[in-house]
């Protein structure tokens, strides 16, 4: 025989329905916790160099310009620089040490590349992000590069100084 299921009926089962819930919750709380890491580095750069942002833009997406700029860093005899001009093309720089795709571009404003290191583990793309920012006759970028191995931060961060940041700056003397 069938029952209503009366205002008391109702408050136990929802109670008992939230209790549920709850645990469930907690031990999925538990759970995402132990796959989260804490230990991720990052690198967060700003740099001004004396050119527009359609100027630094350029130098960092054409395969000619950007080849010009690396002559000013210690890897200047490096093989010529490959970059795709679209999202989704591919950039090999510094001989076919460096390589990636790139995730988006806005022209004169922002460059985000999905970008390796060709002996790091098959597979292990890092993102690096280039915004860009005019300020009068100079612009400034403010780079931040996130998902490389751990333990690499300094060795990048210093590359980015020497490869990037300071041969952009002769460059545009």
């Amino acid at each position: 025989m069938s029952r209503c299921m009366t205002r008391r009926d109702f408050a136990v089962r929802i109670t008992g329905l939230g209790t549920a819930v709850g645990l469930v919750a907690m031990r999925g709380a538990a759970h995402a916790s132990d796959e989260i890491s804490h230990m991720a580095e990052s690198i967060h750069q700003e740099v001004v160099v004396n050119a527009t942002s359609k100027r630094v833009y350029e130098a960092l997406t054409d395969s000619a310009q950007f080849t010009k700029v690396t002559r000013f860093s210690p890897v200047m005899n490096a093989a010529p620089a490959k970059i795709g001009r679209t999202v989704g093309e591919s950039f090999t720089l510094f001989g076919g040490h460096i390589v990636g795709r790139h995730v988006e571009l806005v022209p004169f404003r922002r460059i985000v590349q999905a970008w390796r290191v060709v002996d790091w583990d098959s597979g292990v793309y890092s993102i690096a992000k280039f915004d860009l920012t005019d300020q009068g006759p100079q612009t400034t970028i403010v780079f931040d590069h996130t998902g490389f191995p751990n333990g690499k931060a300094d060795h990048l961060a210093e590359g980015w100084r020497l490869n990037y940041w300071k041969p952009l700056e002769k460059y545009f003397e």
